[in-house]
């Protein structure tokens, strides 16, 4: 979920500096002190930041016995600061981090275990799949939980409402989402006069190949025996020949999108040169800002054989060697209850885990389309490459030049499918061992 990187305009904290106050000052219950919490934050959007220091304020407004300081950190170079820190005994006592960081954190021995430290209330109000995504090995041959998932996100369609009135085609709802087949010949059919159908900025593609792969019951990896390997079959072949097929056989899908980011082609969807573009719930937020008049929906997200997406975290996570580590979790149990969590997903525009929050008609109104997107989550699960040791340099190295080159036509799905599957098994052996 790292969508925010190239936007970030915060500037980064060294994790240490001004910080001295946490896991320092002993036992504070026993000396009459307050117990001092530091509480690393990576919210980056003015509406985030104002969200989770009003939140830090209430805590210390009600528990003047745990004083919780709000650190400000950022998405670009946390987890080397936290590296850092944790192999100096520093790190802060509450750490928001995103679920794929915890894997290698948790296995080094840098995060508590929180399996039993949670309240029943809490635990119960995150649905399963979402604590999946944050249960991780602990390195010795047990599993445990890390951190408490509370905001994730969707990939949705984003329509021009003009072009889509105008094309007669079936409106999708949540409940009859439109299939591959659907978006195929909807794309087909708006795209006429100089505008296409579809944009897919496939300047990243892994994540989101790997995301929709699941409507078809695609997950890319296989594990037995204790080792992962790549796997590329009919079910995986699906989403890569779909979107092949609307940029290369329907002409429905613009290729010139194909070097963008998620966001770069709103300029020209906002100017009618693409009538549909796949992204995440959060571009909401841009289109609200920059549409200026300009008319847009979003639809629900496609529908294979499943309407399943993968999904990563955002997550607060307690530090090991925290020297207050349940006061640490009775702030994350406040700070992530059904009313907050309704708080901190108005403010990023992205999906609660909460089940309570999910309710809230603030996360159902039709205003922005939260009702829309606050839906898609029911179809959220883990992320198939979560767990895969090795998966960064896979994605770095094989995926993203293969995929790139596939979808610029320059190989067959077959050569992609090869590609994929032996230099990336040759990648994840060296992490296997």
């Amino acid at each position: 979920m790292r969508r925010w990187s190239a936007a970030l305009a915060v500037a980064a904290v060294v994790l240490a500096a001004g910080c001295s106050s946490g896991g320092g000052d002993g036992d504070g219950a026993a000396s009459g002190e307050p117990v001092k919490l530091r509480f690393l934050s990576l919210a980056w959007q003015k509406e985030s930041i104002a969200a989770n220091k009003q939140l830090v304020d209430e805590w210390n407004k009600a528990n003047p016995k745990i004083q919780v300081e709000y650190v400000q950190g950022s998405w670009d170079n946390v987890n080397d600061q936290l590296v850092t820190s944790f192999e100096a005994g520093d790190a802060p006592d509450v750490i928001h981090e995103d679920s794929p960081a915890l894997s290698g954190f948790s296995s080094r021995g840098f995060l508590l275990d929180l399996s039993s430290a949670l309240p029943a209330e809490l635990k119960s109000d995150i649905p399963q799949a979402a604590w999946d995504t944050v249960t991780f090995g602990d390195g010795k041959g047990g599993q445990g939980v890390y951190g408490v998932p509370f905001l994730q996100e969707s990939q949705v369609l984003f329509a021009n409402k003009k072009l889509l009135d105008a094309s007669g085609v079936r409106i999708p709802t949540s409940d009859n989402p439109w299939t591959w087949d659907e978006f195929a010949a909807a794309a087909k059919k708006m795209t006429k006069g100089g505008a296409y159908g579809v944009a897919w900025p496939m300047k990243s593609p892994v994540n989101k190949v790997l995301t929709l792969g699941l409507n078809f019951g695609g997950t890319f990896f296989t594990t037995e025996g204790g080792k992962t390997t790549v796997k590329v079959g009919p079910e995986e072949r699906e989403v890569l020949r779909r979107i092949h097929d609307q940029l290369h056989k329907d002409k429905s899908a613009d290729p010139s999108a194909l070097g963008m980011g998620t966001a770069e082609p709103l300029p020209g969807f906002f100017a009618g040169k693409y009538a549909l573009m796949p992204a995440g719930v959060y571009l909401r937020q841009q289109m609200a800002e920059q549409a200026d008049g300009f008319e847009w929906v979003i639809l629900p997200p496609l529908k294979g054989v499943t309407a399943q997406q993968g999904a990563t975290s955002q997550t607060l996570s307690v530090a090991a060697d925290s020297k207050h580590p349940q006061e640490s979790v009775k702030f994350i149990s406040f700070f992530l209850n059904g009313p907050n969590q309704v708080k901190l997903a108005k403010g990023d525009w992205l999906l609660p885990t909460s089940t309570a929050a999910a309710a809230d008609p603030a996360m159902t109104t039709k205003e922005n389309f939260w009702d829309v997107a606050t839906a898609s989550a029911k179809n959220l699960v883990v992320a198939p490459y979560l767990k895969v040791d090795g998966y960064d340099e896979w994605k770095s190295k094989v995926a993203t030049p293969a995929l790139q080159e596939y979808f610029a036509d320059k190989i067959s799905l077959d050569e992609v499918a090869k590609r994929l599957v032996e230099e990336g098994d040759k990648v994840l052996e060296r992490y296997g061992r």
